[in-house]
């Protein structure tokens, strides 16, 4: 039996969480150990809940889960931290099992877990391969659009936009310094910074990242079919991401409620498009710490 503690499980993140530990099976031998709600900003509580679990899954603000790491210090116990906290800290491992081949046992064997972001997520899957791969130079300008449900604005967004309705279309983060750029440059392998331009439509869940590239100022001006090749070998037999032919059009919300995401190659010749469809409240949140937490307790 594994027993889990969701540090901040009433937020969207560790509600989503909590149902998804809740729906597996009950053979893997998940148990989750809540503490009274009255007593969650408790620091003796939290550690006492702490003392029982096995793995703490952060759901919190980045400060308040670098507190939890420390209130933990001494304990034996495992983190899945789901915050940006920790997401190039030394000692902690990335959570993005897809992220090369040894990366799974890498989470398996991990007492610090970061969570990826979802925005990242999506770009990382795209940009990382085909850097390695030497089809986009290290020192390529990316830009990057992205578009998120309204869900991953937070708890008092989603009431507010479930009240009231809200804009169709909303850009934000135009100063450029969205705090997931610097994990978007870092694991994917760039060495500069990308333009990154994210927004929120007026659905709830689910998200398309959008990269576009000029062939003509890569090496040796590749084809769309060469970057998908790329992409479908390093993705082969995975279990949540799945390279895909170009469609005319890609709907945001199509991905809600899964934890899957879908690689894309659109356009041939000089213009070519880079996209990557999921949940953001899945495989770019809760669907991705349950696929780190069954690694981490080998489930």
């Amino acid at each position: 039996m594994a027993r889990i503690f969701i540090d901040g499980e009433a937020g969207t993140t560790g509600l989503g969480i909590r149902q998804r530990i809740e729906a597996l099976p009950t053979e893997l031998g998940f148990e989750i150990v809540s503490i009274d709600p009255a007593l969650r900003k408790d620091s003796e509580a939290r550690k006492a809940m702490m003392r029982q679990a096995d793995v703490a899954i952060l759901c919190l603000p980045d400060d308040a889960a670098r507190e939890a790491v420390a209130l933990g210090e001494g304990l034996g116990i495992r983190f899945l931290d789901a915050s940006t906290a920790h997401r190039r800290a030394e000692g902690w491992v990335y959570g993005f099992p897809e992220l090369d081949a040894g990366q799974p046992q890498c989470v398996a064997a991990a007492q610090y877990v970061a969570n990826p972001g979802c925005y990242p997520t999506g770009a990382i899957a795209l940009l990382r391969p085909l850097v390695k791969a030497g089809l986009i130079p290290s020192d390529y300008p990316i830009s990057i659009n992205a578009v998120s449900g309204y869900s991953g604005a937070g708890k008092s967004a989603i009431e507010a936009y479930e009240r009231d309705g809200g804009p169709a279309f909303q850009l934000y983060g135009l100063g450029l310094q969205h705090k997931h750029v610097p994990e978007i440059q870092h694991y994917s392998g760039l060495d500069h910074a990308p333009i990154f331009v994210p927004s929120v439509g007026n659905f709830a869940q689910g998200m398309i990242v959008s990269i576009p590239l000029h062939a003509r100022t890569l090496p040796g001006t590749p084809k769309a079919s060469d970057l998908q090749r790329v992409l479908e070998e390093a993705y082969k037999g995975s279990e949540f991401v799945s390279v895909l032919p170009a469609e005319s059009s890609l709907l945001g919300d199509s991905l809600a409620g899964t934890d899957a995401m879908e690689l894309r190659v659109h356009g041939d010749g000089e213009k070519l498009l880079l996209t990557a469809r999921l949940d953001n409240l899945g495989k770019g949140a809760s669907g991705a710490a349950i696929q780190n937490l069954r690694l981490m307790c080998g489930k």
